[in-house]
């Protein structure tokens, strides 16, 4: 629905010049022509009852009450420019009151503009979003893990999710920083105290031989005659493993001057680890009542299985008196082992991100009594983005010295001051002060390390590299060839495609991609292969046009792309296999930009259908920069009708235009949408609905008119300084963590003015937003 259905219930396609006698006339001005104006042609439609589009014109009964809404103002202007009222139907003033009324407003938000310019904004405390979390932990400690993935979602505001206004902290959300504080602290540090040495004893299963035999002498032994076991060693180290085995009959070597028994014979004992034999001792008759031998092992820690077993069978061992028996017995069996240790213990192997806490650089359990303060110092300055006083570190010294004193060693009780950090405010907020001076309820400049900090979010969604914190520290990125450095440097960074997934993740909406379901009755060939491949062609698109620092006009129309085998095949390109992407030349074919790739062209449309009015307000919000109002109460939604149907979708939204609520908007929004309607939902090309051919021309207020969407695509790139400033709110919007006021507006329009000078590159545009006083300045928390 539209913009400012009767804002004013008028509007010529004219452009007035300002009349400086009009300004200077201005507040008589609002009360002899605006507000008769606005009571003979716009109450009928803005008052306080209807309130169409929002707008009460009855609100302001004089010129004072209407400059406290320039942005209303701001709106109407647009309007007048752009042609949009009155409705064809109804009559037009006369030129010359339009003109009076174009005059004063022109006057007006000239001096409100003079009046804001002095006016950086004020940002609300952040906390660091789900990204900026995971990421800040990954730059911070360097392990690879992602707790911020369990959290709960981030809401967003104006279009994003790094906005302080509504980047709350929820009692749930403090107990997920909490957990993973202490799933990031194990995983980071080696922290093992000294153990000291233990034995244990596994004895073997036994029965009673009377239970299994007929013996006249019973005793209890082990069926089996072997033993295996688990242990648990708690340290990579030396162990004994001594193993006692049993002489059944316990005989005793042979009297002196005895021959042996003819049937005595050496019992092999095999003893193993995880199934890797390890010794065999030969155990000779004369030697089976030492009963016990002993082996060192060295094995890693953790689990392992021992087993120990003779490699003969041992009921064919007959003692010399045999005679009393009937039936053979097992004369050697495993009785128990004992494991003693650890000795000799390895020190664990040290991760990265133990030496990237551990900057003393000594071994674990070697720590010299300075190295709290080197170690606690350096980390906590990393984690706060700023230098940390004394007293901060001293706080941190103390909970290691209270986690020595109950007993746990060095590398744990740093364990816990890590911890404690990584649920501080100042780790988990992105803190911005006031200087302490009368100064701080006007405009000042972030101190050095803020702005690093600015930077870093910006263009990483990550904590400053210790580049950035150098040049805060000599005081030099305000200086212009350094921030420019900074900016290319960070450009070319990896950690860059941070900005590729959270800013054109959010501006083109490509995150929604995952909620997307279009109707698997009327797209069987739609799967999460495809949906994959969409996203990652806008991403790649987008990265390009960053890296190579192309014109930011080539969002519309560049004429090249990225695909897959996948991707090629839904666009019905041939020659493109495998699963991987490739760069693909674009020129002679139905595409080209981001706005006919298959991500965007599903995203906005139905399930079942394409929707003109959905494609022309991606295109009025996220390419022109005019998003229209939600539609006023009471206005019916579009019957859907089959594509099969004697009526196409442009008949239907012509009948749906007819309802004068809903026909300023429309204009403009279904014309933009008609445009891209050779594309289906899901992105294919076509050129008929159903069996009726399309029309894909579009006419837009003031007259201009395109046939199909490569036409389309001139008449936007026509219009690429409002794309320029669209592009500029928005990454404006997102570098600040706030939306944007009516004092950002002289601001927007230099940078847009600045792009067009540099040929709308890029990197041009991200250094005029950090070069921005809304980037490098803030208002104070008691300033205008």
């Amino acid at each position: 629905m539209a913009s400012l259905p009767y804002l004013f219930c008028f509007v010529l396609v004219v452009s007035f010049p300002q009349s400086a006698a009009a300004a200077a006339r201005a507040g008589d001005a609002f009360q002899q022509t605006v507000r008769p104006f606005l009571d003979k042609h716009c109450g009928a439609c803005h008052n306080q009852r209807a309130k169409t589009a929002g707008i009460d014109f009855g609100a302001y009964p004089d010129e004072a009450s209407a400059l406290e809404s320039p942005g209303v103002w701001e709106r109407v202007q647009r309007m007048l420019s752009e042609g949009k009222m009155p409705p064809r139907e109804l009559p037009r003033p006369p030129v010359q009151d339009v003109r009076k009324v174009h005059e004063w407003i022109e006057s007006r938000l000239e001096t409100v503009t003079r009046r804001s310019e002095s006016n950086p904004g004020r940002v609300t405390t952040r906390r660091l979003n789900r990204a900026e979390y995971n990421n800040t932990i990954r730059d911070l400690l360097g392990v690879d893990f992602q707790p911020a993935d369990d959290f709960p979602a981030d809401d967003s505001g104006y279009g994003f999710d790094n906005n302080g206004d509504v980047l709350s902290l929820s009692p749930v959300l403090m107990e997920k920083y909490l957990d993973a504080a202490a799933q990031i602290v194990e995983r980071a540090i080696v922290a093992e105290s000294p153990i000291a040495e233990t034995l244990e004893r596994y004895l073997a299963p036994r029965i009673r031989e009377d239970e299994a035999t007929s013996s006249p002498n019973p005793i209890a032994f082990s069926p089996q005659g072997s033993l295996r076991i688990q242990h648990s060693f708690p340290r990579d180290a030396k162990y004994i493993l001594r193993l006692r085995y049993v002489d059944r009959r316990n005989l005793g070597t042979p009297k002196p001057g005895d021959p042996p028994p003819p049937n005595w014979e050496t019992a092999p004992l095999a003893v193993s680890l995880d199934g890797k034999r390890l010794q065999v001792f030969d155990i000779p008759p004369n030697e089976y009542a030492k009963r016990q031998r002993e082996i060192t092992l060295d094995v890693d820690q953790g689990e392992h299985t021992i087993e120990a077993e003779f490699l003969i069978d041992t009921t064919k061992i007959i003692d010399h008196r045999a005679a009393e028996y009937d039936e053979p017995r097992r004369m050697l069996f495993i009785d128990h082992f004992e494991i003693r240790g650890p000795f000799e213990p390895k020190s664990p192997p040290l991760t990265a991100s133990h030496r990237k806490i551990f900057v003393c650089g000594h071994a674990n359990w070697r720590h010299r009594p300075g190295c709290g303060q080197q170690i606690l110092g350096d980390f906590a300055r990393r984690a706060y983005r700023r230098p940390v006083s004394q007293s901060e570190i001293n706080a941190l010294k103390a909970l290691v010295h209270l986690a020595q004193d109950n007993g746990d060693s060095f590398e744990q009780a740093i364990q816990l001051a890590v911890q404690a950090v990584l649920v501080s405010p100042n780790f988990l907020f992105r803190i911005e002060e006031d200087p302490d001076s009368g100064e701080a309820a006007s405009a000042h400049p972030v101190n050095e390390f803020e702005l690093a900090s600015r930077l870093s979010y910006f263009l990483w969604s990550s904590m400053p590299d210790e580049r950035l914190m150098e040049r805060a520290t000599r005081l030099e990125l305000r200086q212009p060839e350094v921030l420019e450095q900074e900016v290319i440097r960070m450009m070319a960074d990896p950690r860059s495609q941070a900005l590729v997934e959270n800013f054109a993740g959010q501006w083109l909406e490509l995150r929604n991609l995952a909620l997307a379901a279009p109707d698997p009755d009327i797209f069987p060939s739609f799967g999460d292969d495809l949906r994959s491949a969409m996203r990652q062609e806008t991403e790649l698109f987008f990265e390009t046009i960053m890296r190579e620092d192309r014109s930011i006009v080539d969002f519309l129309d560049a004429r090249f792309t990225f695909l897959n085998e996948r991707l090629a095949r839904h666009y019905g390109m041939e020659g493109i296999k495998g699963d991987y992407f490739r760069r693909v030349n674009l020129d002679g074919r139905q595409r080209s930009g981001m706005l006919t790739q298959a991500s965007v062209l599903m995203l906005s449309s139905y399930p079942t259908r394409t929707s003109p009015v959905l494609r022309g307000k991606w295109l009025l919000d996220n390419i022109l920069g005019e998003p229209p109002p939600p539609p006023p109460p009471g206005v019916p939604e579009l019957e859907e009708t089959k594509t099969a149907s004697a009526v196409t979708l442009r008949q239907q939204l012509e009948i749906h235009r007819a309802n004068p609520a809903c026909a300023v908007c429309h204009e403009k929004m279904d014309a933009l949408g008609f445009g891209l309607e050779n594309y289906d939902a899901i992105g294919r090309w076509r050129t008929h609905e159903g069996e009726l051919p399309l029309d894909t021309s579009g006419v837009l207020p003031g007259g201009k008119s395109f046939q199909g969407p490569a036409e389309l695509k001139v008449l936007l790139r026509s219009q690429k300084d409002d794309f320029a400033r669209c592009l500029t709110e928005k990454m404006l919007t997102y570098a600040l963590g706030r939306g944007l006021e009516r004092y950002d507006r002289p601001v927007v329009d230099r940078i847009a003015r600045r792009l067009a000078d540099e040929d709308y590159r890029f990197s041009r545009l991200l250094l005029a937003i950090v070069s921005s006083d809304p980037f490098q300045m803030r208002r104070g928390e008691r300033g205008k």
